[in-house]
């Protein structure tokens, strides 16, 4: 039977969407809390630079994937008019759920689906623009993940790829501190949940590192693929073109 990273545990591949599902469920309800806290307000930052670098026009269409609360999609709505197409999807429920009722409630509502990224439910060659947020290394099969994304890319089109990554050497053990000890603590006085957040740091060190994460994206057909270290490396951007 194959196996697959849950975390530092070695877990059946067909356990680890059960198990990352448990996590975001657990954590949906204070999920946009959590994020605040636990980034002191960064992810904002870092969220805010990906839709400039993306640098969506009115008209275009837009998939975001892992797209949780919404936040990325919300701001894409804003670019692309009421000509364009932006698409929220997640594979957990619970976090679709509250991405729906925020674009719902923020009057921006657009098509919403719950699906894999590993297989999309979308033709080829369809949008301008793809994004993933802090999912790709919740996904099994990050290649498959990454070549589904291209291929639903029109020629042109990009892909921004938004994920937590290797930090600067000198600070790692202050990081590793912060989250193998911070992070737990944090999870259990906001979310009551410990585990989830000492998962969410052991997922970022078994994460492919930035120039592991630009081969990747290289091997499945995209082309230029650059990246910008975003607070000393502990999130990086990566974009590529399907060329």
């Amino acid at each position: 039977m194959a196996e697959t990273h849950f975390g530092f545990e070695t877990v059946p591949e067909g356990d680890k969407a059960r198990r990352v599902k448990g996590v975001f469920s657990s954590v949906a309800d204070k999920y946009d809390l959590m994020n605040d806290v636990m980034s002191a307000g960064l992810h904002r930052l870092w969220k805010a630079f990906t839709i400039q670098v993306a640098g969506a026009r009115s008209g275009e269409r837009v998939l975001d994937i892992a797209g949780g609360t919404g936040d990325l999609a919300s701001a894409f709505r804003k670019q692309v008019g009421p000509t364009g197409e932006v698409w929220l999807t997640d594979i957990n429920n619970a976090m679709l759920a509250r991405g729906r009722d925020r674009l719902l409630d923020e009057g921006r509502l657009g098509p919403v689906a719950q699906c894999d990224a590993e297989k999309l439910p979308f033709p080829d060659n369809y949008f301008d623009i793809v994004t993933v947020a802090f999912g790709l290394r919740n996904m099994t099969h990050k290649d498959q993940a990454l070549a589904e994304m291209r291929r639903v890319l029109r020629p042109g089109g990009r892909l921004l790829v938004l994920e937590f990554s290797k930090v600067w050497e000198p600070l790692t053990p202050i990081y590793d501190f912060y989250s193998f000890k911070v992070l737990p603590w944090l999870g259990k006085k906001i979310v009551d949940d410990a585990d989830s957040y000492r998962y969410l740091a052991e997922s970022i060190r078994m994460h492919p590192d930035q120039e592991t994460l630009k081969g990747m994206m290289e091997q499945v057909g995209l082309s230029r693929v650059d990246y910008f270290n975003l607070t000393t490396g502990v999130v990086a951007l990566h974009r590529g073109y399907n060329i």
